[in-house]
């Protein structure tokens, strides 16, 4: 059965803590990111390597698979979000519907094993591009298709949120 579509803005996580995870935009920089991403690595291995990790809770709840698949996407579509900010004046993201990818990527069919060993690969490379970031780069911009714009210094606040929050909803 198909999730209901998120319409949430979550950019409001920008200035004020997340009350559901607990997650604080004002602790973050791109300098951060790195080692928070590949601190939660082992906890998404983990978290799929759970006999419930195909299994929704709810019909409006993805499991914990769709969870990390998602955020095996993300983590490449930031990935190259950064870079376009990092080497574009005025960076402009194309639309990206999530819950379009869950279902072309049949998020909900996907192997575990698989999925942890991708997530893995790509949470390393997002890593890495968020390590190379130098001060003098934060102010750069970009803007998605809906109009939010960003710095590279709030993108990489709104992108650390997703992961750190998505790790919460899979009690990760």
């Amino acid at each position: 059965m198909p999730i209901i579509p998120e319409d949430k803005d979550w950019t409001w996580v920008l200035t004020e803590p997340c009350p559901e995870c607990g997650f604080d935009a004002s602790t973050v920089t791109p300098t951060t990111v790195p080692g928070s991403v590949l601190s939660m690595l082992p906890r998404w291995r983990s978290v799929l390597k759970r006999e419930d990790a195909t299994t929704r809770p709810n019909d409006h709840t993805w499991s914990p698979v769709e969870y990390a698949c998602h955020v095996r996407d993300v983590f490449e579509l930031f990935g190259q979000r950064l870079n376009l900010m990092l080497t574009q004046e005025n960076a402009a993201f194309d639309n990206w519907d999530q819950d379009q990818a869950a279902i072309d990527g049949d998020y909900g069919s996907s192997d575990p094993s698989q999925v942890a060993d991708e997530l893995v690969t790509e949470g390393e490379q997002v890593a890495e591009s968020f390590a190379r970031v130098v001060q003098d780069e934060w102010e750069r911009t970009g803007t998605r298709s809906n109009g939010s714009a960003f710095t590279v210094l709030t993108f990489s606040q709104y992108f650390l949120h997703d992961v750190v929050h998505h790790l919460h909803d899979v009690d990760g």
